[in-house]
């Protein structure tokens, strides 16, 4: 089952004045609640600024009320059904479609980065308009992402409309945890003792920048999330990018990568839709990490294929997803 909602029922905006105070707003007295809080809208504090004053509050209640959720996060999601490695347009559009088609399912999404959207937050050469191709504007229709309409594409008239909706809606889902500055150093893996076949298992997680620091740093041991599938999106190859399947070459799971090709969009886009798949058991990789082990070419600044591929990532966890979860609880 999905887990519980951490935080408290949430509470409109509201403006603090001093106990038993009476405050016209727009020319009408308000009672004062008896905490000395009001539940206006916004609007109604504008030119009433005289007694503004926020709610009292102990530095420590601010500390305890980040770190219990948190803590209560961590302890949740340590075994989670479904990791998502990076929350790239890839990331977010498997997140959006796993936790939409089965709200009972737990999905941790692991970002190394502080802010969550890997390139999607502009288009190409840091212009802003973000293209896709047809028919990922299915997609945008589906999270309510407005376009312009140009036949065979569309732009949405800025990258950043496009990620912060979907970023929205996933992070509202009550069964979605994201753990953003957060870098995934290993790979969980079980071994079949009939078989020998590796499957994976779960993630090996720290701080990002504990992760960047082991060089100069000792005794920095990282934590752990199990999960019978991980969905591994974490780009073509960078300092944290394709990362899964490069450990997979390290693993001996895989002879080589064939490296990223050359830019071809007419190519690219639909090589990593179609070969969005499960690479080894427990393991569906999609997005251009797809690209640093099938060879695939390089697709530039359109963002169908990342879209599609991320609705088609899901669709793959979901199909596996029985028979891991039972390989796991043996």
């Amino acid at each position: 089952m999905a887990p519980a909602a951490v935080s408290p029922t949430q509470k409109p905006a509201q403006l603090a004045v001093a106990p038993g105070l009476k405050k016209p707003f727009n020319g009408q007295d308000v009672a004062v609640e008896h905490d000395g809080t009001l539940s206006k809208p916004l609007a109604d504090m504008l030119g009433n600024w005289e007694h503004f004053t926020f709610a009292p509050i102990r530095e420590s209640t601010v500390s305890r009320a980040m770190t219990r959720r948190y803590f209560t996060d961590l302890d949740t999601y340590a075994e989670s059904d479904i990791v998502i490695i990076g929350a790239g347009s890839c990331g977010l559009s498997a997140a959006y479609t796993l936790a939409k088609l089965r709200p009972d399912l737990r999905i941790a999404i692991v970002e190394a980065g502080v802010a969550p959207g890997g390139g999607a937050w502009l288009g190409g050469q840091l212009f802003s308009a973000m293209v896709m191709r047809k028919p990922a504007d299915a997609f945008l229709r589906e999270v309510g992402v407005p376009y312009e309409d140009e036949g065979d594409y569309v732009v949405v008239k800025h990258a950043a409309l496009f990620t912060s909706t979907v970023l929205s809606k996933v992070l509202a889902m009550p069964n979605v945890k994201m753990f953003n500055a957060t870098a995934v150093e290993d790979l969980i893996t079980r071994t079949d003792a009939e078989t020998g076949e590796v499957r994976v298992a779960g993630v090996v997680v720290n701080w990002t920048l504990v992760s960047m620091h082991h060089h100069d740093q000792s005794c920095m041991d990282p934590n752990t999330i199990n999960a019978p599938v991980i969905i591994s999106t974490t780009g073509h190859d960078g300092p944290f990018g394709a990362f899964s399947v490069k450990r997979l070459v390290s693993m001996k799971q895989i002879e080589q990568l064939e490296g990223m090709r050359g830019l071809d969009m007419q190519r690219a886009e639909d090589a990593i839709v179609k070969n969005t798949r499960e690479i080894v058991p427990g393991l569906i990789v999609g997005g251009m990490e797809l690209s640093e082990i099938d060879g695939a070419n390089r697709m530039g600044p359109t963002f169908g294929a990342m879209a599609l591929s991320g609705v088609k990532a899901a669709e793959e966890a979901l199909r596996v997803f029985e028979l891991r979860k039972k390989q796991n609880a043996l």
